[in-house]
């Protein structure tokens, strides 16, 4: 543990003064009791308990949802309400077992009492049907979990040795590009499944008809370029991606019929030039897996691989997204420190990465749901 360091008074700004007030009062459990009395302030001092209280049960939410996926419940309930003894039987538990998880999950929302003692979809259940992404990810969580299972030892100890990081392959790994398809397998196939909603974030924010090549870098198993090249009948795609990924895209780029005008690369992106002939590169959610260093290289050697003019689509989440904070900073916060390295960053920093990597300016482009993917586009 670090020594801790000494800080010198500082002149207090009025808002400065202002917060300790605040801080003062909320911390007196005189006042807290007042709040909860007093007409005016009691329905904000029931919102901060809910939020609380709800920052201590988010484990326990996430379970619950955890249950509903594995359990299939909301295909159960895709064609209409059912009864809790017919889900019982369809979900191999008992009838009370049955009701516990369907009263929970009407208390999140994800299903909905109909009467009679029935149960429908909920808002965000129905929202989960025939959504293969969502659904990935929240089963891949439980490996999250267990890496936060202690989350002071998490932060005190060097980042590594997690399952998170025996999970992303390719993270830490400095023989990476020797990776056999076994190795890849899993993490590209969850990457494939969570990347429809992303490209449709980006392309709907930024159409690709201007362009006459795509140059996909960490593309995976090719979701991403596959839905580009569909968006944009006349562009020609190509992919980079370690050896065995990139042989996985090939195959799901022929079975997408775009075999004749898409090439994949294999290679690593942190010792390797990229692959040169396009006029758009794209880098989905690789930069913010990486650290400082190893990400400023990724960008250097796009930037190399682009003629002049030539542009650069970076997509992924960035911290200090309005509506959006907790997902940035607290979410991929910890999730990148499980993985074994990366952090989110700030748009600002990014476009700062992009000119010293040597692009002339770069612009934000509004996406439909910021808190998925916010988008930087940048010009050589």
């Amino acid at each position: 543990m670090s020594d801790q360091v000494a800080e010198a008074p500082l002149a207090l700004s009025l808002r400065d003064r202002f917060l300790a007030f605040r801080d003062r009062m909320v911390s007196s459990a005189r006042f807290r009791a007042w709040a909860a009395r007093f007409p005016l302030t009691r329905p904000l001092a029931r919102r901060r308990a809910r939020a609380l209280f709800d920052l201590n049960a988010g484990f326990v939410y996430s379970q619950i949802l955890t249950a509903c996926v594995r359990l299939r419940v909301f295909d159960a309930l895709r064609e209409g309400p059912r009864s809790v003894p017919w889900l019982a039987g369809r979900l191999s538990l008992s009838t009370d077992a049955t009701l516990r998880l369907m009263e929970a999950a009407a208390a999140l929302d994800l299903v909905e009492a109909r009467g009679a003692g029935r149960y429908g979809l909920g808002s965000l259940g129905a929202a989960l049907v025939d959504n293969a992404g969502v659904v990935a990810m929240v089963e891949h969580h439980a490996m999250l979990y267990a890496d936060l299972a202690d989350p002071v030892a998490l932060l005190r100890n060097p980042r590594g040795g997690t399952r998170l990081a025996a999970y992303w392959a390719y993270a830490g790994n400095d023989g990476a590009a020797a990776l056999d398809p076994g190795a890849v397998g899993e993490y590209s196939a969850l990457m494939a499944a969570s990347q429809p909603m992303i490209a449709a974030e980006i392309l709907g924010a930024y159409p690709l008809t201007k362009h006459r090549c795509l140059l996909d870098v960490g593309g995976g198993e090719g979701a991403f370029l596959a839905a580009a090249g569909h968006s944009a009948p006349h562009l020609r795609l190509m992919l980079f991606d370690l050896p065995a990924v990139a042989e996985r895209a090939r195959a799901r780029l022929a079975a997408e019929g775009l075999s004749d005008r898409a090439t994949t690369h294999g290679g690593s992106f942190h010792t390797d030039a990229l692959p040169e002939g396009a006029d758009v590169i794209s880098l989905v959610r690789v930069i913010h897996d990486h650290d400082d260093d190893a990400a400023a290289g990724i960008l250097a050697r796009a930037h190399a691989a682009l003629p002049p003019g030539g542009t650069l689509l970076l997509a992924e989440p960035m911290s200090g997204t309005p509506g959006a904070e907790p997902i940035g900073e607290a979410y991929f916060g910890f999730y990148l420190l499980a993985m074994g390295r990366g952090r989110p960053r700030r748009m600002e920093e990014l476009q700062a990465m992009l000119a010293r990597a040597g692009f002339a300016h770069s612009r934000p482009v509004r996406t439909r749901t910021p808190m998925l993917t916010s988008l930087l586009v940048a010009t050589k």
